[in-house]
This record gives C-alpha cells, structure tokens and sequence, in this order.
C-alpha cells in the first residue's frame, strides 16, 4: 500500500519543496545572507528539503500548518506580481514598505501562528447547535441530543467534553443518539471505558442509542487497545443500545433505526433501509441514524423522516468544507431530500489533527414539532 504513494509523496516533497527554496531565498537575502556563499546555499537547499519531507505526512499538523504557509506565501507572490505591474517606476511610500514586509516573511509566519492560534482554541471549545423539524405526521413533541465524532482522547482534551455535560443535560432532551467515531486508534481501553460511563450518563427520558463509525472499531491499525467484545460491552455497561441495521420503537409515535456503518461494506454487508424498517409503521416518526451522510435518496424512498449523521467533520480544515459542498457531498447542516430531512453535524471533536480551521465543533439539538396535542 505504501507502495502506491510513493509517488504521491515525490510530488509533494518536489513542489511544497521547490517553493520552500525560493521563500527561504528570497527571506535570506532580506536579511543579508548572500546566496552566493556555499553555506547559505546548503542551509537553503538544506530547509527547503526538509520542509517538503514534513509536508508528506498529510495527517500531520505540522504538514498542514507548512501547507498553510506555502499558500499563503504564493496568494501574497501574485499579490506583489500585480503591485508591480500597477506601480510604475520606484516604490516609495506605502508601496516601499509593503515591499520590504513581503520579502522579510513576517507575514507569512504571522498567518501560520494566527492560523495555528484559531485553530487551537477552536478544537476546545464546543458549542451547541439547534434545529427545529415539522412534520405532518400525527406525532407529539420530542427533543433529540446527536453527539458524533467525539474521537475521545485522540486530538481534543478530554476535560473539553466533561465541562459540555451540565450543558448537554440542561437542554434536557427525550432520547439521546451517539453517531460513531466517540472513540478511534488513539483512544485508550481506559479511555474507551470513561467515555461510554460518561455518556451513558446523560440525563434523557427514552435512552440512549449508539451507531458504529468507521474509527470505534479501531480497524486503522495493528496494535488495537481493545476488543470488539470489550467495546460493545463498555457501551452496554453505560446504558447505552447500540442500533446495527436493526430499529427501536420509542413512545406510540418514533421509531428511530440506526444502521451498520458503510466502510465496513468489505468485510460485512449492511442492511438496505427496507430490511431495517420492515414491520414498522410509516405513520411514526422515522429517524435513521447513521454515521456516514449516504443512502438519503433509499431513506426518502422508504419513508423516513430525518437522517443524523456525522463522519465529515465538516472538512475540519479550510477549504475542505466549501470544496466538499462545491463537490455536492452532504458535508455539514441542514438538507432535504425529497421529504426526508438530513442534518449533518460537524462531530464534538476533530480528527488527526490537533487544530480545526473550519466549521466549530458541536453537538446537536433537533426539535421535532408534529400535529399530535
């Protein structure tokens, strides 16, 4: 496997590399270091290789934070292109120092700290999210708390979501719905075991239910922390059902269904929505949790009304999101299909990295208001 991307990583260390030699170039002479000696030319070549030999592991923060960097440092080489073609003859003034900011690399460090900063903070903080869904069907009023992507002690602080749970339980909600990846290869036994007596704890009135994600199983790695016997029995000893291509009846007016997770398809095929809902009243209310935003158009055939999901961490960096919806995947919010209804949510924790520069991170509280006094 690592065979293929081999040249992958030629091409990254040969571009993000040939960029870093003339930046660092460029930045040495603003400071007086004359290019023509051999030793400066050795530290050039030396840094320039060594910048595209970090950027190869796309999973690193530090990759990312040089990517960044690299970016911005070309956005501000057209920007001086188009200065110089608009400014006729010798800089002076604002257009002098301008010039002289450039070629130090101030701003480019400046914007990977800032970068580095927001990203920072914005991994450990998590805010709530609300929406409210109608419905004609003759169903009361349940309040549904959807937590997905927690990732538990992987890129986020633990104690970030153990402040959240006074919170969480103040909105007091119905039912609860865990949408896989709470815990992944970085996450301890221990740590596996903490998070589901955490959650299992929640405060709610009909459960707490849990789908699969691609990470609980720990399938990314050799050296696994613990079992599937062990996980499925810390979900158990939380309180918590997990739903696998099966489907709770909840009250006289919910059904919620959860479904096996699609990465899985290689080694297991999961149940088609008709499977799972068969013997189940359209006339409830129909929720279809399942981690990955797929199988919406088979969910509006069937008859269901809201689908949760998680997985993409809404591009978790900048511009993943925007490309993502660019591209027409349901990355992150609120969509409908037909008359299902798809919320998307961007995950209580990031993933592999430890900064997050796109969408916040959060948990989630739907409303559903029906005709039921």
């Amino acid at each position: 496997m690592w065979m293929a991307y081999l040249p992958v990583a030629a091409a990254i260390v040969c571009c993000t590399g040939l960029c870093f030699f003339f930046c660092i170039r460029r930045w040495f002479a603003f400071y007086g270091l004359d290019h023509r000696k051999k030793g400066v030319r050795a530290a050039n070549l030396f840094l320039a290789v060594a910048g595209g030999l970090f950027c190869v592991n796309l999973f690193s923060t530090t990759a990312i934070l040089l990517l960044h960097g690299v970016a911005f440092s070309l956005f501000l080489d057209f920007v001086a292109f188009a200065l110089r073609k608009c400014v006729r003859g010798e800089a002076d003034g604002w257009a002098a120092f301008a010039a002289k900011l450039y070629r130090s690399g101030l701003p480019v460090l400046l914007f990977v700290v800032v970068v580095a900063g927001y990203g920072y903070f914005n991994m450990r903080s998590i805010r709530q999210t609300s929406y409210r869904i109608t419905s004609e069907k003759e169903v009361g009023a349940y309040r549904i708390l959807f937590l997905t992507d927690v990732h538990y002690g992987a890129v986020q602080d633990t104690d970030v979501l153990k402040r959240s749970i006074d919170k969480m339980n103040a909105q007091k909600p119905d039912l609860v719905i865990l949408g896989g990846d709470i815990v992944e290869e970085g996450t301890s036994k221990e740590e596996m075991q903490e998070v589901f007596r955490l959650l299992g704890g929640l405060h709610q009135k009909y459960g707490v239910y849990y789908v699969y994600g691609n990470h609980d199983r720990q399938p990314y790695t050799k050296r696994r922390t613990y079992t599937d016997a062990e996980l499925a029995a810390a979900i158990s000893a939380g309180g918590i059902e997990i739903l696998e291509d099966s489907c709770k009846e909840i009250g006289e007016d919910l059904a919620l269904a959860g479904r096996g997770d699609a990465a899985w398809g290689a080694t297991r095929r999961r149940a088609s929505a008709e499977a799972i809902l068969d013997g189940v009243s359209r006339d409830r209310f129909l929720i279809m949790a399942d981690h990955q935003p797929i199988g919406v158009e088979e969910n509006d055939r069937q008859g269901v009304d809201l689908e949760l999901s998680g997985h993409t961490h809404a591009g978790q960096i900048f511009p993943m999101g925007p490309l993502s919806e660019w591209m027409g995947v349901y990355n992150y919010g609120a969509y409908q299909q037909g008359n299902c209804n798809v919320i998307v949510s961007s995950g209580v924790a990031g993933w592999a990295y430890s900064i997050r520069t796109g969408e916040r991170c959060e948990y989630v509280v739907v409303d559903i208001a029906g005709n039921r006094k």
